[in-house]
C-alpha cells in the first residue's frame, strides 16, 4: 500500500522556488525535495500541506494548486506524492526542522540538484521547457 505525501513548490515574488535538502538523519539523506509531509488520518491534502509547512518552516502558504501527483517506488515502499504549487503568505523561512539546507532557485536551475526520487517527476515537469 502506498504512503501519501504532500509537498509544496513554493514560489517567491521574484519567481524563485524553495528547495530543501533532507537532513542526514532522514531517509534519502542529503537529497533535495520540495518541503511537506504526511497527512494525518482524515486530513485533506491542502490542510496537511499548510500544517506541515507551518511546522517545518514556520511560514504560511497560500494559493495552493495541484501541480503533479505521481507514485514512485522507493525500496520496498510506494510513495504517492501530491505536489502543489504555492505562494508565500508571509516572510521567507530562515530554517527548517526537517532539512539541513534551504535554497531559492530559478526554475531553470532545479535540475542541477540531486533530488529525492519521489520529487523527480515534478522537477522534470517544471524543467521540461528548459531541457
Amino acid at each position: 500500500m502506498a504512503i501519501t505525501v504532500v509537498a509544496a513548490i513554493i514560489e517567491d515574488d521574484a519567481g524563485l522556488m524553495l528547495c530543501a535538502k533532507r537532513g542526514d538523519w532522514k531517509d534519502s539523506p542529503n537529497k533535495w525535495e520540495f518541503p511537506g509531509g504526511k497527512p494525518k488520518p482524515g486530513e485533506n491534502l491542502e490542510a496537511a500541506l499548510k500544517r506541515e509547512i507551518k511546522e517545518e518552516l514556520g511560514i504560511e502558504i497560500k494559493d495552493l494548486n495541484l501541480f503533479d501527483r505521481s507514485s514512485t517506488q522507493v525500496a520496498e515502499q510506494e510513495i504517492d506524492l501530491a505536489c502543489f504549487s504555492a505562494r508565500l503568505a508571509n516572510s521567507k523561512p530562515v530554517s527548517s526542522t526537517d532539512h539541513s539546507e534551504l535554497l531559492w532557485l530559478k526554475q531553470t536551475e532545479l535540475s542541477g540538484l540531486n533530488w529525492a526520487s519521489p520529487d523527480v517527476p515534478a522537477v522534470k515537469k517544471l524543467t521540461m521547457p528548459y531541457c
